[in-house]
């Protein structure tokens, strides 16, 4: 099973999508970074989706996902890197990301996130 992986850059994580997401790789996601946001005291999460051409319902649940645990769990998220035709089609299948911040890069998202730390 494919694992993705998650940096550690001062007090923010880094998770960089380069695989397509199955059931099983998000559920193992949302658990690794439960456990590291509390091992490492993260205030911050940053989800670079540049790789992802195409995004589904299921993704766009699976960010909210993401981004709830992180946020109970005191960490901030940003989603970085989203094309345009993916904006849109997240739009038109209603998905708002709420609770999510978004940014153009990871350089601008771990700028964002550092406001807040």
């Amino acid at each position: 099973m494919e694992r993705i992986p998650i940096l550690k850059i001062g007090n923010l994580l880094l998770v960089s999508i380069q695989v397509d997401l199955q059931d099983r790789t998000v559920i193992t996601l949302e658990e690794d970074l439960a456990e590291k946001i509390v091992a490492t005291g993260a205030r911050g999460v940053v989800i670079d989706i540049t790789a992802l051409d195409i995004v589904d319902s299921f993704t766009g649940r699976m960010l909210a996902t993401i981004a709830s645990i992180s946020r109970v769990l005191d960490a901030e998220t940003v989603v970085v890197g989203m094309r345009p035709a993916v904006a849109i089609t997240l739009v038109e299948l209603g998905l708002s990301l709420e609770g999510i911040k978004t940014a153009l890069d990871v350089e601008r998202g771990m700028r964002l996130l550092s406001a807040r730390a």
